[in-house]
């Protein structure tokens, strides 16, 4: 997947420029419906309301990228829980973060 101002790659994962915040947080929050002014106020480490546009357009310009990346991204989280069992309670928790984070999409 590209890259530009607003996202980056560190890690083998993508991260609004110069902030921890990772790409997949900004787009669960955007498609549930939280505008980028939210989004700024829940994630105020992003630094400006700027990069938040900014990560939503490359967002909304690499859809097929960006799902791929999700569904990479739930992959690796299988394989960690399948190497490094957690209890039950913890991966319940996980789970309905996820679904609460982005409904209709877990």
């Amino acid at each position: 997947m590209p890259t530009n101002e607003y996202v980056e790659v560190r890690n083998g994962g993508y991260y609004v420029a110069g902030t921890r915040i990772g790409l997949d947080v900004v787009v669960y929050d955007f498609r549930r419906g939280r505008s980028p002014e939210a989004i700024f106020e829940a994630y105020p480490s992003i630094g400006s309301l700027a990069k938040v546009y900014g990560a939503i357009t490359f967002i909304l310009e690499h859809p097929a990228e960006v799902e791929a990346y999700l569904k990479d991204q739930d992959r690796i989280f299988e394989q960690i829980k399948a190497q490094y069992p957690m209890p039950q309670e913890m991966i319940d928790r996980f789970e309905r973060a996820k679904k609460e984070a982005a409904p209709g999409l877990a």
